[in-house]
């Protein structure tokens, strides 16, 4: 089989490669795309924003949709159940400079399905594809839409609103092989991706779901079909995962990073987060990111401890520079793993 690795059309928008990196809640902030930026996945997304947020212009939502013009190409995602305000939202979202807007329908948590947004729109198919539609009418940028398998096993939606989705002109479907009950436990299961592919006429299909590295994009392209693929909580601590599954696409694996690298990384996210905000919250900030680059590494929950106690930015460089850190046994690995819920 030919390698699956090429550019992407999106509507207007030409991308360089398929390998786009998700937006996570909590996690893609500007920090975090800044320091994936410089590896060039095809596409990436801000964290999701609130269409109610969006149209009262409120400055916390917006703040949250800081860019620059490394990030391009990059999309926005809107998350909301009112048809009434979608074409707005959208619209602000053009409006502020994003090549592409997003409708999340696949977030699992109960903050947000309660009013029927997010997966709860997984029970209301014909109303994605309303919304989808007054996005379109709404914009010039292409509007594409991120969902999950279905509510739960047996109500598997991902074909029929895959169908839904492109009649309502939608460009792209990001399909997430688990159901919103699962949350992210168990596998993702890929047949409802491939389900979706042959349902598709002109819309491309994006799987998402346990793609961590080269070789389950590989798997992921050649069991699916899809047309790319949507890299989430692998680009934790890897925001180079995307130079790793092209080069292994293309025949070329490249090797582990080393320790000496993975501090590098870490200390440029750092310094991101550090020239983005207030010493104070960039201290709370690496509570959360500090691990991620680290989680299979001996040392790692020591480390974890010890930044979680530091209070100034310079114990923190000091802690990312030299504290003692190896390499695990595989099966030490897991017990030093960190797990962030995004």
């Amino acid at each position: 089989m030919k390698h699956p690795l090429k550019q992407i059309q999106l509507g207007k928008l030409k991308l360089e490669n398929n390998v786009f990196y998700a937006p996570l809640a909590g996690c893609s902030d500007y920090p975090f795309r800044k320091a994936s930026a410089k590896y060039h996945p095809g596409l990436m997304f801000c964290e999701m924003v609130k269409m109610d947020a969006l149209v009262r212009h409120d400055p916390t939502t917006f703040h949250m949709l800081d860019f620059d013009k490394s990030m391009h190409p990059i999309a926005g995602q809107i998350c909301g159940s009112k048809p009434q305000i979608a074409g707005q939202a959208a619209r602000v979202i053009e409006e502020l400079g994003f090549d592409a807007v997003d409708l999340n329908c696949g977030c699992p948590v109960d903050k947000v399905t309660k009013d029927g947004s997010g997966s709860g729109m997984l029970k209301n198919p014909q109303l994605i594809g309303e919304i989808l539609a007054n996005m379109v009418a709404a914009v010039k940028i292409p509007v594409t839409v991120k969902i999950r398998a279905g509510w739960d096993e047996e109500n598997i939606v991902a074909p029929l609103i895959t169908t839904i989705a492109e009649q309502a002109g939608a460009k792209a479907i990001c399909i997430h092989g688990r159901t919103r009950k699962q949350g992210y436990k168990g596998p993702a299961n890929w047949d409802y991706i491939k389900e979706s592919k042959a349902a598709a006429r002109n819309i491309l299909v994006i799987g998402n779901g346990d793609v961590n590295d080269g070789p389950s994009a590989e798997r992921m392209f050649q069991y699916t079909g899809c047309d790319a693929v949507l890299v989430a909580r692998g680009t934790l601590g890897q925001p180079w995962v995307v130079e790793e599954i092209i080069a292994y696409l293309l025949g070329n694996p490249m090797e582990e990073r080393t320790m000496d690298q993975r501090r590098q990384a870490l200390l440029e996210h750092f310094l991101h987060i550090a020239t983005y905000h207030q010493p104070r919250k960039v201290t709370v900030e690496m509570r959360r990111v500090g691990c991620w680059y680290f989680k299979k590494s001996a040392g790692t929950r020591g480390f974890r401890e010890a930044i979680s106690r530091a209070e100034s930015m310079q114990v923190v460089e000091d802690l990312i520079l030299n504290y003692p850190i190896g390499a695990a046994a595989e099966d030490d690995a897991s017990e030093e793993e960190c797990n962030d819920e995004c």
